[in-house]
Formats: C-alpha cells, structure tokens, sequence
C-alpha cells in the first residue's frame, strides 16, 4: 500500500484502484475537536479537487476534497456517530471514504510522507 498527501492536508492510501482518504493529524490538530462530519454518498463520482466532505469542529468547519478522482465506494458510516475517531486516530481509523480510482497518473502529483512532513514544517 502507498501513502500520498495533498497540500489541503489530506492522505490517501492507495491499494490497487482502491484509494482510502482522509484528514492528516495535522488538519485534525489544527481545527480541533471535531464535532460532526458530513459523508459523500456511496456511487457519488468525483474529480480531483471537488469538494467531497465536510468536517466540523468547535473551532471551523472545513471542506475535504477529492484528491484524486473517483467513485465512492464505501464511506466510515462510523464517523457519523463517533465524529472524534478523527481526533483519536485520524489517519487510520477516523478514514473518510473510499474511492475506485479512475485515473491513476493523479498520483504522480500527490506529495510521499517525506515531502509532506517537509510542507508541513514550512508552514
């Protein structure tokens, strides 16, 4: 499996065509204790950069996109009850959906864990 980030503080792991994304611990840390997340539906289709979720905290709401482009074929319906699995385990347990990816050359523009932590400590 390959772990990609994008510069709005998402990762996508990537599993064959199958991409599961999320919010990274820096995003979470950032916004907070979150307190309501709001799903794509399963069959929605995006394209790399749509707004595909949204997460809420007591601080901001902010929009997670699409990273690469998409259907959704399965969503953390565990979130909706449990929002603050993002703030425990944001990059593994608290994942947003998952996507068949439909265009696997989106990859090459997503940043490795080196190149992230390096974007991130710029900031």
């Amino acid at each position: 499996m390959s772990r990609y980030f994008t510069e709005d503080h998402e990762w996508v792991d990537v599993e064959g065509e199958i991409a599961t994304v999320g919010i990274t611990e820096y995003a979470q840390g950032q916004l907070g204790d979150i307190v309501f997340v709001e799903l794509p539906v399963e069959g929605a289709t995006f394209t790399k950069g749509d707004d595909a979720a949204v997460v809420e905290s007591v601080k901001a709401a902010s929009d997670v996109y699409a990273p690469v482009s998409g259907e959704v074929l399965e969503i953390n319906g565990e979130l909706e009850a449990e929002p603050a699995l993002v703030n425990s385990d944001a990059e593994e347990d608290g994942w947003f959906f998952k996507l068949r990816l439909t265009d696997a050359s989106e990859l090459d523009s997503l940043m490795n864990e080196s190149a992230y932590d390096k974007f991130v400590a710029s900031l």
